[in-house]
């Protein structure tokens, strides 16, 4: 049986990524999170980082690598690598944000389910150990096929920029008293 190829370019920013800097220390310089958590809302900046909320929670933002169409980050504005490290009120604002990440996700794609995960340390998973943060995951029944079994592939049916316009619309039909 011959092998075939499926070119996936943009993976080797994020492989690049988690070999350049230790993002297991306490630093906050060179950290996605923290810079998106200081993205002005609104800016281009936050539009290039697709950060859909920032307030004193935290960030709520597309993740980059998405599993599946819609997939979110929520992480604190602090630089804290531990769930365990965190205040009450720091995990809490984190539910709160992942909490809204899956009502916006409800109303803008309607998915029959979620995954919430944490990855605590790289071995875990975590790409970035330095910042604790919740992944949200919309799930369709029937999202999984002969690409995931048998290929490793997933197939993510819309476009980053797509998908944030969308759900950027969608948080704002909400408005500010629904979050």
């Amino acid at each position: 049986m011959e092998t075939k190829n499926l070119w996936a370019p943009w993976r080797i920013e994020y492989m690049k990524r988690l070999g350049e800097a230790d993002t297991s220390s306490d630093e906050s310089s060179d950290c996605f999170l923290c810079e998106a958590a200081a993205c002005e809302l609104g800016s281009e900046e936050a539009a290039r980082r697709y950060v859909l909320l920032r307030d004193e929670r935290g960030v709520l933002l597309m993740n980059l690598y998405p599993y599946t169409n819609g997939h979110l980050l929520v992480a604190g504005p602090e630089h804290v690598g531990e769930i365990g490290a965190m205040t009450a009120v720091q995990r809490s604002g984190l539910m709160e944000l992942a909490h809204l990440g899956q009502r916006v996700l409800d109303a803008a794609v309607n998915p029959h389910g979620f995954n919430f995960g944490i990855n605590q340390g790289r071995c875990a998973g975590a790409g970035v150990p330095g910042h604790a943060h919740m992944h949200v995951v919309p799930r369709w029944n029937g999202d999984t096929n002969f690409l995931t079994l048998f290929g490793n592939v997933r197939v993510i049916p819309q476009a980053l920029e797509d998908s944030y316009e969308h759900l950027v619309q969608t948080l704002g039909k909400m408005g500010p008293g629904n979050e």
